[in-house]
């Protein structure tokens, strides 16, 4: 039976007393329906017909098991690693500081050789155990950190112990993201770990795009799909695919898709989908949201913190600048033409940067003031079309061009490698939005460089910053990650 949308269904009708408690919403959201009831009542019927999905047991390397406790705890301290755990839950999982401690399939273990990671991040030592052990996890750590492969590998892990997707079968595995960009990035990260499985495949769900060549993909058949809500939405509406086989979920940068107001689709997701599956949530940061969406989704979570949540990264270096509003645009140009000249005189090129504005028109504007600088720069939010954007992004990660002027939609989860500095030329509006900024630079243990514009309206966040600053140049090693890693580490 097809998915029934909200707005198809009887709201006049009581919701289901069915007892199952993941199946309930809040009183003050939209209630599910009768109809709703009974496309969770067929769709138990349906799951009969596909095959039950398979947790199979895991256990790391020999030498992890006999680990003892003091020795666990004592890496975890040297990983910066919380882990947390419910009183009636049993603890979690050691964490593993090697790819191949983690007996993972040959095939993971000959792409991940391919690209020649060695050492786990800290997220990654942590995250990964909980996520093959099969157990739903909470994940938040600061940008950078790795988070797209801490649940990538154990995803495409779980898949292959599955039957083999048949045509007109929906996804094993689906990632909701909160926009396009991050989406791609996501599944190109998956390809990239199973590039040695040809029959493994992938399929990217998002806005911007022509639907119909979505659609053939997901009813010919996919394991993964990576996606952003709506759209993900829209292809079970008109039953283009269904979440009947979905036994391995991931919702990345949670915090987003709730400031984005993704909410009702991600509750109309998880409400339908089968009852065994395996839920891993990601989330850079913690506010008292996304604790009540894990408590409501998420089963006895391990819940696994890397550095303080929602705090600046110790490598990156801070600036605040007071600057009128009116003048901010001519700052930022002496600023920028100053560095450019000092890159040509030491003979190197300049650092790729990216310019943080509120406003789509402003973001327009100062890129169109940069070019007649002489300046390489280019725009992007969210009024490009697609191709546009992806141009941009292409252009400023190969190095063609230098500056990357942009609003929020490029705040999270894009990891573009050399990023030296951050301007944000209008400041955020909240602590969190400022700390993901920031973190577009000085990752995987690499030094960056933030400037920050500021007016009187911005003194309650400044303040903000200037203590967390501080705090951080108190030298807390426990409350702040530094990033650096030994050996070649895996930042996606």
């Amino acid at each position: 039976m097809s998915y029934v949308p909200p707005h198809l269904r009887n709201s006049g009708s009581t919701p289901s007393t069915t007892g199952t408690s993941s199946l309930t919403l809040d009183a003050d959201r939209s209630k599910l329906s009768k109809s709703s009831t009974d496309f969770r009542q067929s769709s138990r019927s349906l799951r009969l017909a596909v095959p039950e999905p398979v947790f199979p047991h895991w256990n790391p390397s020999e030498r992890v098991l006999r680990m003892q406790p003091e020795q666990v705890e004592n890496v975890r301290l040297r990983l910066n690693v919380d882990v947390t755990v419910t009183s009636d839950s049993s603890p979690a999982p050691a964490p593993v500081e090697s790819f191949t401690d983690m007996c993972l399939d040959p095939s993971i273990m000959k792409d991940i050789a391919f690209h020649e990671y060695t050492t786990p991040t800290s997220i990654q030592a942590q995250a990964m155990p909980v996520a093959l052990s099969g157990r739903d996890l909470l994940g938040c750590a600061e940008t950078g950190s790795g988070k797209t492969a801490a649940f990538a590998i154990p995803m495409i892990q779980h898949c292959l112990a599955q039957s083999p997707v048949r045509r007109g079968d929906g996804p094993l595995a689906l990632v909701l993201a909160p926009t396009r960009e991050l989406a791609q990035q996501i599944e190109k990260e998956v390809k990239a770990f199973s590039r040695s499985l040809d029959s493994l495949k992938t399929a990217i769900v998002v806005g911007g795009t022509h639907i119909k060549e979505q659609r053939s993909e997901l009813k010919a058949g996919v394991d993964i799909v990576v996606a952003t809500p709506g759209r993900f939405i829209d292809h079970l509406q008109q039953g283009n695919t269904s979440i009947s086989r979905v036994s391995f979920v991931v919702l990345d940068e949670a915090d987003r898709m709730l400031d984005m107001g993704f909410e009702p689709q991600i509750r109309e997701v998880m409400c339908n989908l089968p009852e065994k599956h395996q839920t891993l949530l990601f989330s850079a940061t913690m506010p008292t949201e996304i604790e009540a969406l894990a408590q409501e989704y998420l089963t006895n979570p391990v819940q696994v913190k890397v550095g303080k949540v929602s705090s600046p990264t110790a490598n990156v270096s801070q600036k605040l600048e007071k600057v009128p509003d009116s003048e901010k645009i001519d700052r930022l140009l002496d600023l920028l033409v100053e560095e450019a000249t000092q890159a040509e005189r030491s003979g190197h090129p300049l650092p790729l940067t990216i310019v943080f504005v509120e406003r789509k028109t402003r973001c327009d504007e100062v890129a169109e003031a940069l070019v007649v600088q002489g300046l390489h720069a280019v725009a992007l939010h969210g009024g490009r079309s697609q191709s546009e954007r992806e141009a941009a992004l292409r252009d400023f990660r190969n190095g063609s061009t230098k500056i990357l002027v942009a609003t929020d939609v490029a705040s999270r989860g894009l990891d573009v490698t050399g990023v030296s500095h951050v301007i944000n030329l209008d400041l955020p509006k909240t602590m969190e939005d400022y700390v993901h900024r920031i973190g577009r630079t000085g990752r995987a243990g690499s030094m960056g460089q933030a400037t920050s514009f500021f007016t009187d309206r911005d003194m309650f966040l400044v303040a903000n910053i200037k203590k967390a600053i501080a705090d951080v140049g108190s030298g807390n090693p426990v409350a702040y990650a530094t990033g650096k890693l030994g050996g070649s580490a895996l930042n996606l």
